[in-house]
């Protein structure tokens, strides 16, 4: 697909109305269409899965575009290099989570580069390695219980981190990893709980935050289901 032409009806997609909405989310708007994600899966479902046009899109900076990219484009053809590099570009959180949990966490790369970003300086490339551990609990089905307690420590050590973007997905990860089974969800409220005597603002938000949903009885429910005999 010439990408002058998926360009070009993005742009006819505009919307003011969404754009500003967009805004209030706390996305950054600088280069971005307005154009909702539902659109965006429904476009990249016609244009089926394409690497190359996938590089074009995301070097053409446009919000929406490089969203569109990760939804086109092949785990299985992406290197770490395309991973790192587009992970530095990474300017807004929902773009970072997207491309986590349509694209990234899929790649061969996905559990290592969850524990080597999640020590990042960049605020988006740290939030990736978190949004990664959340997504891997929820779309690694086969992955075994120990391969998610080693991301306990790391979320611990990085809780302290008073960035926006960072502390909800180190919350986020340590909510999805513990929902996963019953025995998560006891490893991972032991976490939380070593957390909350941190003296750290952050860390008592993330743990009070995390806490209130692993031992709701909605999730206790939940896991029993699923689990209890």
């Amino acid at each position: 697909m010439d990408i002058k032409k998926v360009l070009s009806r993005l742009k006819s997609m505009e919307s003011e109305k969404n754009r500003k909405g967009m805004k209030r989310f706390g996305i950054n708007t600088e280069k971005a269409f307005g154009i909702s994600i539902p659109e965006l899966r429904k476009a990249a479902k016609e244009l089926g899965k394409d690497h190359a046009l996938a590089q074009k899109l995301w070097d053409s900076g446009f919000h929406e575009a490089r969203i569109l990219a990760c939804l086109v484009d092949s785990p299985e053809k992406v290197s770490e290099k395309q991973l790192e590099s587009w992970a530095k570009d990474f300017d807004s959180w929902d773009l970072c989570d997207q491309c986590c949990s349509v694209l990234f966490d899929k790649t061969d790369f996905a559990w290592a580069k969850a524990v080597e970003f999640s020590s990042h300086k960049e605020e988006f490339v740290k939030r990736t390695g978190f949004v990664l551990m959340a997504c891997l609990s929820v779309h690694d089905k086969k992955a075994k219980d120990s391969e998610f307690e080693k991301f306990f420590p790391i979320i611990k050590r990085e809780s302290a981190d008073e960035r926006n973007f960072v502390k909800k997905a180190v919350n986020w990860a340590l909510r999805q990893i513990g929902k996963r089974n019953k025995a998560l969800n006891k490893k991972a409220i032991v976490v939380a709980k070593q957390i909350q005597k941190i003296d750290s603002k952050p860390a008592k938000w993330i743990a009070k935050d995390a806490l209130k949903e692993l031992e709701s009885e909605k999730v206790r429910k939940r896991l029993c289901k699923k689990h209890c005999i």
